[in-house]
């Protein structure tokens, strides 16, 4: 039977954003958590021009579908280096929900409803409006998601082909922290060092210094690039802004590999972004397919 990827995945347009991570309750039972999830279908929290993408961490998705789960879906394990120093935490909960929409309140009534459909069986441990800045750009200024494919071929990067799990997505989440006082302090030249590309047309440089980010996270291995599917989106306020960085793949591995570049494990040249962008959350989740959510919902 083919498998369907959730299409909040890859729908397009979108500018406004709410993402939901959540801890379920201890000792809620699986036919309890199955009914609070099942309410994620009721009208408002599906209403028009909204999208709704539902991800599980390990242990739960073990709990509700055993014989979907991919042999490698596995909580986030720490990065840490630089005497700890530097790194990203392990902050694994067990729910995820991603709404984006046409519009902050139709997103915020969906994020609200959510909750509250959830709220017998789990708790919101962490909340992140975001939105689309200007045409696409970091809250740096840069153009995010440059190495991202073409929507029409995200499906063959970011989807299980087949086995348990066909049809879904394996995804990382991290919250990263800008210090844009320090990278706005920074020469024209220089930020585009640390990036690797240019700021306004996001070319690439060709004299890119070895610790520029697309030096680190662009990589190559048999003569073909380690692709994923980058869905983040910038969050501000006057005093933090920063980027919620989602990305999906068929392989997770390819996570762990950009990861380990970005901070040295192994040859111990570091991205330069990491010196201007802090890490305060870590989790992988899996965001099974149409068929496969509705039978894990069902039982």
């Amino acid at each position: 039977m083919s498998r369907t990827a959730q299409p909040g995945i890859f729908a397009q347009g979108t500018r406004s954003h709410h993402y939901l991570e959540l801890t379920v309750r201890p000792d809620v039972e699986v036919t309890a958590l199955r009914q609070a999830l099942r309410r994620l279908r009721e009208p408002g929290v599906t209403a028009g021009g909204l999208n709704l993408v539902v991800a599980f961490g390990p242990s739960l998705y073990r709990r509700l579908h055993p014989e979907d789960v991919p042999a490698a879906l596995r909580d986030f394990e720490a990065i840490s280096v630089a005497g700890g120093t530097r790194g990203v935490p392990s902050v694994q909960r067990d729910l995820w929900l991603w709404l984006h929409g046409t519009g902050a309140d139709v997103v915020l009534d969906g994020a609200r409803l959510a909750a509250a459909a959830l709220a017998p069986v789990a708790e919101v441990a962490l909340e992140q409006p975001a939105h689309v800045y200007r045409d696409g750009r970091d809250m740096t200024g840069f153009i995010d998601g440059t190495e991202n494919p073409p929507v029409e071929e995200a499906p063959e990067v970011a989807v299980v082909p087949h086995g348990p799990g066909a049809g879904g997505s394996h995804m990382v989440v991290i919250r990263w922290v800008h210090d844009l006082a320090a990278f706005d302090a920074l020469s024209l030249d220089e930020q585009q060092q640390v990036i690797g590309r240019t700021k306004l047309a996001s070319e690439e440089l060709e004299d890119k210094a070895p610790t520029a980010h697309i030096a680190r996270v662009v990589i190559e291995e048999d003569g073909e690039e380690l692709e994923i599917y980058r869905r983040s989106t910038p969050f501000g306020t006057v005093g933090e802004q920063g980027l919620y960085f989602v990305a999906f793949s068929a392989d997770p591995s390819r996570f762990t590999k950009m990861l380990h570049r970005m901070y040295g494990v192994g040859d111990q040249v570091f991205d330069r972004l990491t010196d201007f962008s802090r890490p305060t959350t870590g989790g992988h989740y899996f965001a099974p397919s149409l068929q496969a959510l509705a039978h894990a919902l069902a039982g």
